[in-house]
C-alpha cells in the first residue's frame, strides 16, 4: 500500500520556486508515495514570528493546524524547507503553550518532515533510482536544517547516490549564508558578507553546484552569484534528486 504524504509547500517555493516543488513531487511519487495537496494551505507563520509578532503568528499558525489536521489516517507531512519544518516542530510549542491547540500541535509535531530527512529517517530510502546529474557540488548546511531539525547526514547520502554527482566539502559548511529573512533586510551588509565568504569557500572547492535543503539561502547565495558574475549554480536537493530521468 502506498505511503500517503501531505505536501507542504512553503511561500519562497510556492511564488519563486515552483519547480523545487514539482521535483519534490516527482521523487515522492517514485519511491512509492501517495501525494496530496491542500490547495487552502497559506504560510507557516515564521516571518511573522521571528519579526516578533507573535499574536499575528499565532493566528497563521492556527490556520496551519487545520490545514494539515490529524484524521484516521494521520498522514506524513513533507515539506522541501527545512526552515518551515523547524518552524512548526520547533516554535509552535511556544505559541500553543496551554492552549486548546496544544494537543493538535504535539499531533502536528510527530508527522512533519523535511523532504530528505523523511526519505532517509522514515522511508529507510538513501537512492532514488535513475538520478543522474554530471559535477562535483558542495552541501551548504542551512541554520535550520542544522540546528533545528538535526538534518546533516540524509541530504548527503542521496546526493552521494546520485549517478554523476561528486561531493566535495567546502570549508566551513556550517556557518550561515547570511540571509535570515528579515537580517538580510536590517543588516544588508553583513548579509552580504555573509554570502560573499560562503560562495568564496565554495568557489575554493572547484564545484559546479551548491546544493541545500532550502530555497532562501539559495536565492541570497544565487543573488550574490549573479551580481558577481560568479562560476557556481545554486541547486535544491530535490532538483538534483530529480535530475536525469
Amino acid at each position: 500500500m502506498p505511503i500517503a504524504v501531505d505536501l507542504f509547500i512553503p511561500c519562497f517555493v510556492d511564488q519563486i520556486f515552483p519547480h523545487t516543488a514539482m521535483n519534490m513531487v516527482k521523487v515522492l511519487e517514485a519511491v512509492g508515495c501517495e501525494v496530496h495537496y491542500n490547495a487552502n494551505q497559506t504560510c507557516c507563520g515564521q516571518p511573522a514570528y521571528n519579526a516578533g509578532y507573535k499574536t499575528e503568528a499565532c493566528t497563521v499558525a492556527r490556520k496551519f493546524l487545520h490545514d494539515f489536521p490529524a484524521g484516521a489516517s494521520d498522514r506524513y507531512v513533507v515539506s522541501p524547507s527545512a526552515s518551515c519544518v523547524g518552524m512548526v516542530r520547533n516554535a509552535y510549542a511556544e505559541l500553543f503553550e496551554g492552549t486548546d491547540d496544544q494537543p493538535r500541535y504535539y499531533g502536528l509535531q510527530r508527522r512533519i518532515f523535511e523532504l530528505t530527512e523523511f526519505l532517509v529517517d522514515v522511508l529507510g530510502i538513501t537512492e532514488i533510482p535513475g538520478s543522474a546529474l554530471a559535477g562535483q557540488y558542495t552541501y551548504h548546511d542551512s541554520c535550520s536544517a542544522l540546528r533545528e531539525c538535526g538534518i546533516k547526514e540524509a541530504p548527503r547520502l542521496l546526493l552521494d547516490a546520485v549517478t554523476g554527482l561528486e561531493r566535495v566539502e567546502m570549508a566551513d559548511n556550517e556557518t550561515c549564508c547570511g540571509f535570515g529573512g528579515t537580517f538580510a533586510v536590517k543588516f544588508e551588509a553583513i548579509s552580504v558578507a555573509m554570502a560573499q565568504q560562503k560562495v568564496e569557500h565554495a568557489l575554493a572547492t572547484g564545484a559546479q553546484y551548491i546544493i541545500s535543503t532550502d530555497t532562501s539561502c539559495l536565492m541570497h547565495l544565487d543573488a550574490y552569484i549573479r551580481r558577481e558574475n560568479k562560476p557556481i549554480k545554486t541547486l535544491h536537493v530535490a532538483d538534483a534528486l530529480a535530475s536525469g530521468w
